[in-house]
Parts: C-alpha cells; structure tokens; sequence
C-alpha cells in the first residue's frame, strides 16, 4: 500500500468530521494552543498538512504556517479552506522534501511519523525537521505506544478503540516492526466500510535515538497536548525536540 494511494479522493472527501473525533474541540484546542507556545512568535512548518485539521486553526491565531504534503487530494481539501497565500505547501514526501525559509518550529500530528514505513526515512524525517529550522529550533510529534503487552503469545492484532459505529484495531508485525490499522465504519443499514492504512511503529527511546543522530536534544515529553505525565501507562506521547542554540 504506496501513501499516495491510501490518501486518495475518497479517503480526502471522508477526512474532516467538525466537531468530533480528532476535531472535537476538546481534542483539536489544546493542540493548537500549545503548538502556538512552541512556535514561540516565529515560523511553523506542518509535515503532512492533510487537509489542514491544525494548520488552519492555528495559522489562525497569527502563526504563520507553511505545509509539506504527498497526497494532493488531501490538499485539495485545504484549499476549500485556505489558498496559497495565507497557507502555502510544498507537494512532497516529509522525509525529503523542502519548504522555503527557515522555522522556529516543525511539528507532526496524529502519528504521522509513522506513515514512513522504514527505520531509514523516519532518520531522514528527523534530518529533514532539522534542515528547516532555526537553532534553537523545535520539532514537536505525537505518536502512539505500541499496545504490543495486549497481545497474547501467538496473537497478532489488538482492539484499540470501540464505539457505536466503529471499530478499530491494529494487525502487528512484530519482525518487521510495522502495524496495519482497521477502521471499521458502520451504518444503519447494517453497511460497513473498512480503511486501512500500514504504519512503522516506534518506541519514544527510538525517536530520541533518531533526534540525536539529526542534532536534536528531548526538551519534553507529555501524554498528551494538555501536557499530562507520560507514565508506562500513557497511549500516546507527545514529545519535543529542541536544536542547540548555536550550531
């Protein structure tokens, strides 16, 4: 499954659910309030913008945002919201390729990192954040824990997520290191639409491997964007990554 192939129109048109989900205000909120602290009064860059669930809220609030993005009906769908010129992106994949200027922060939402498939092009992900930002530059991501303790010897996939409607679950390969998630969607006529999309799972003492191999250095990490503790128990995390000041 290439990314420009899950990310298609279809995929697009059924992204954004105002106010729910991962739109919900209670979700979407904290993470722009604290995006705008990182970004600290300078320039931020979005790897994988998608259709601007972030982007636009945050640009605003007087951030100035520029995007990288692959997909272009995902961009399509932010261009309904905002042109070039109050948000402009560059088409390209976030391990590689390059947005003008220099940024204050870099920042990856909603386990993005994970859609790079290989050890190498997260690496080359972390290098890229680093290439585009100032010294004492920031690059924020969130990302998801593997739940690998749910499964029982023998056993390859766990439940993550039941509610009316939907259900969805994560298939392991634990040699490979990679994940595929299921999203089954279910409506009242008893219908169901699956999507699927792989993912290179990693463990926070990973990425801080990978932040120093690109110069960075842990500047924190939380459960999440309210900034709760990150315990052994926390789901997801969202950690910071900071540039020495002087290079």
């Amino acid at each position: 499954m290439r990314q420009e192939d899950i990310w298609d129109v279809d995929t697009a048109r059924g992204y954004d659910t105002p106010g729910t989900g991962m739109f919900a205000p209670e979700v979407l909120t904290p993470t722009v309030d604290r995006l705008a602290e990182l970004a600290g009064g300078g320039r931020a860059l979005e790897f994988a913008i998608g259709t601007g669930r972030v982007a636009v809220p945050l640009a605003g609030r007087g951030v100035p945002v520029t995007g990288i993005e692959l997909s272009t009906p995902m961009l399509d769908r932010l261009r309904e919201k905002a042109d070039e010129s109050e948000i402009p992106v560059v088409v390209g994949d976030m391990a590689s390729a390059v947005a003008p200027g220099s940024y204050s922060l870099v920042y990856l939402v909603y386990n993005t990192i994970s859609n790079l498939l290989t050890q190498a092009e997260q690496v080359a992900c972390f290098r890229n954040a680093a290439r585009h930002l100032e010294p004492g530059g920031r690059f924020s991501v969130e990302l998801w824990v593997p739940e690998l303790r749910k499964l029982p010897p023998g056993q390859r996939a766990s439940v993550w997520h039941v509610e009316p409607g939907y259900i969805g679950l994560d298939v392991y390969d634990v040699l490979r290191q990679h994940a595929v998630s299921h999203h089954f969607r279910f409506d009242e006529s008893g219908r169901t639409r699956l999507f699927r999309s792989p993912h290179r799972y990693a463990w926070p003492a990973e990425l801080d491997l990978m932040a120093q191999l690109a110069g960075f250095g842990l500047e924190s990490r939380h459960a999440d964007w309210s900034g709760a503790e990150f315990t052994a128990e926390s789901r997801s995390h969202v950690s910071v990554y900071r540039l020495p000041d002087h290079r």
